[in-house]
């Protein structure tokens, strides 16, 4: 069983996937994880990732303190394709058609969150980050569970270094291999006015 608290215990597992080919029983299991309120380690396309379900309040207070980070900075969240993307964010044409030519890939894009968006994981403007990652585990991941996974760096590079900062307070870590770590362009679409908030791994040259 998960735990939903940030006492220590025994440190996380490390759970490796086939980054190219990920295989459904494990990524199974790391569903499970989620559905029972853990906390996991998880790649990306630009960096391993801490998070948990999008609407287990705990789990993300948890993380905001592992992280020491303000509630008034939210997180992004990793969804699975574009298709779901109108659940969770107002989606404009233009800000649909932009994010087609460029996702999977490493952006996070900031748009006005909808209803389904929990109140802690939105600004004071009511806006949501939303990543659809290039990686292929992460984004079957989000598929398997149904619903978005909250997404902060987790600040290293590798899963061994991560299991020894942060393994006593995760539920598992999914080693999809060594990441480059650099972290996604972040661009906002509010209103169709695109707008760089931080220049990173995504080209950004077409909003400047």
């Amino acid at each position: 069983m998960a735990k939903r608290h940030m006492g220590k215990k025994k440190k996380a597992s490390i759970l490796a996937i086939n980054p190219d080919n990920p295989q459904e029983r494990l990524i199974r299991r790391a569903k499970e994880i989620l559905d029972q309120g853990g906390i996991i380690a998880y790649p990306t396309d630009t960096f391993y990732g801490i998070g948990c379900d999008l609407y287990n309040k705990r789990g993300i207070q948890t993380i905001y303190r592992l992280k020491n980070r303000p509630l008034t900075k939210p997180f992004s969240i990793v969804i699975h394709s574009l298709r779901e993307i109108n659940r969770y964010a107002i989606v404009s044409n233009y800000a649909y058609k932009t994010m087609r030519r460029l996702l999977p890939g490493p952006y996070t894009f900031i748009l006005r969150g909808s209803r389904l968006v929990p109140k802690i994981m939105l600004t004071k403007r009511k806006t949501v980050g939303i990543r659809i990652p290039n990686n292929k585990i992460c984004l079957k991941l989000a598929e398997m569970l149904g619903r978005p996974i909250i997404s902060t760096s987790a600040g290293y590079e590798d899963p061994q270094a991560i299991q020894d900062a942060y393994g006593h307070y995760l539920d598992i870590i999914i080693d999809g291999g060594i990441l480059d770590q650099n972290p996604s362009s972040v661009i906002s679409l509010i209103n169709n006015e695109p707008e760089v908030i931080r220049e990173g791994k995504g080209d950004v040259s077409n909003f400047i």
